[in-house]
């Protein structure tokens, strides 16, 4: 690929390389946030480095207010960082917790508790992406101890540690 523009010819080789100078380019004309938000939608790293994950959001069913599961994530997403149980998510309901799981997994397409810590994960990234909280206050707002107890689940759903994240999502260093 060849690009021209005021500043000069920019040139890619291959798919990869053509995207990630498209990036480059929204990047310097619009912001990293912008970038990130495509790259995101394009199923893409911002910035390719090698061994890091994909980053793919998992879709969140509508909230319908007559729906008792879809208040009890409404209510789930509003406090991440409660200590959420199946048990305390049914009470919420008011069902049991097997007719809790089985009807949230019917809806959902996954368990309640997986889907809990997906909601978490994706709520870290986007306060890495767009605050400068420090990953400690970001971690015990989305319902982990602390940073410790965060990284390596964090590493094991996104490939890669949670300043790492920050820093290529932000195009900077954490401060």
């Amino acid at each position: 690929m060849l690009f021209t523009g005021g500043d000069g010819v920019w040139t890619s080789a291959g798919v990869a390389a053509g995207i990630d100078l498209c990036l480059h380019l929204v990047r310097t004309a619009h912001g990293q946030q912008a970038a990130a938000a495509i790259a995101r939608a394009m199923v893409t790293a911002p910035f390719r480095a090698g061994g890091q994950a994909q980053f793919i959001p998992s879709p969140v069913p509508p909230v319908d207010e007559d729906d008792p599961l879809a208040r009890v994530r409404a209510e789930i997403l509003a406090a991440l960082g409660t200590p959420w149980t199946v048990r305390r998510m049914a009470a919420a309901a008011l069902v049991s917790e097997r007719t809790f799981a089985r009807r949230f997994t019917a809806t959902t397409g996954t368990t309640p508790l997986r889907w809990l810590l997906d909601q978490r994960i994706l709520t870290v990234q986007r306060l890495l992406e767009e605050t400068d909280l420090p990953v400690d206050t970001v971690a015990t707002r989305c319902g982990f101890a602390s940073a410790v107890s965060l990284r390596p689940v964090f590493v094991k759903r996104v490939g890669v540690a949670p300043r790492e994240y920050r820093r290529t999502f932000r195009g900077r260093e954490e401060g």
